[in-house]
């Protein structure tokens, strides 16, 4: 993960994938990277556990940059960076 301040992050794309199990949040965000800029950050909301452990995998294995998650009221705040 990152040292970036990720309550202080710009994002350009927010997903909102509350309520979907797996892998739905991964699919979603798999999706929604062709949707920000090199460089920009996209945002996504998920209340499934396990997309802590999947968007990063995802995000490392296809040359993203995965910046960590913030815990929110019932459900977490990820943040990837688009590299490519």
């Amino acid at each position: 993960m990152s040292d970036v301040d990720l309550n202080t992050v710009e994002v350009a794309s927010t997903i909102d994938s509350r309520g979907s199990a797996c892998p739905g949040p991964l699919l979603e965000a798999k999706k929604g990277i062709g949707k920000v800029r090199v460089g920009e950050v996209m945002e996504v909301y998920s209340n499934d556990e396990g997309t802590r452990i999947d968007l990063k995998a995802w995000a490392e294995k296809v040359g993203h940059e995965y910046l960590g998650y913030l815990e929110a009221d019932g459900y977490d705040r990820h943040f990837i960076r688009r590299k490519k």
